[in-house]
């Protein structure tokens, strides 16, 4: 007999709330089985909700989880997705490398607007 999980029991198990799984059912990225109003997820979907997670957590949108499901589904099946999942992987590092650039960059421009302020607080006087 094939195992099941309750929607209780995955929202515990990964901290998430049962909105967040309904949410990724209506997107397409898992298909729990009904009996009635009850939502069955099998080990598979179990392990899909891993990997979305861990997508959402390196910053991947859900249209681009949704994506590297499908590639596993179609031709050339893993292969494929691995492929695809380097690629976004080079693709969010690089994009995450800019943010903290510019990050960087506004910081540095904070610590002169601060300096240039300091300055001339002291040059009219004004203690800090």
């Amino acid at each position: 007999m094939e195992k099941y999980y309750t929607i209780t029991e995955l929202t515990r198990e990964f901290g998430v709330s049962t909105r967040t799984l309904r949410f990724y059912e209506d997107e397409g990225l898992i298909h729990p089985e009904r009996r009635g109003r009850t939502r069955l997820f099998r080990p598979a979907d179990r392990h899909l909700i891993k990997e979305i997670l861990r997508g959402r957590r390196i910053g991947f949108t859900i249209s681009e989880i949704r994506e590297i499901i499908q590639v596993y589904k179609d031709p050339p099946g893993e292969i494929g997705q691995l492929q695809m999942l380097m690629q976004k992987v080079v693709e969010k590092r690089d994009d995450l490398r800019q943010k903290r650039r510019d990050i960087d960059e506004t910081l540095a421009e904070l610590d002169n607007v601060e300096e240039a302020c300091l300055t001339r607080l002291a040059e009219i006087g004004v203690g800090t």
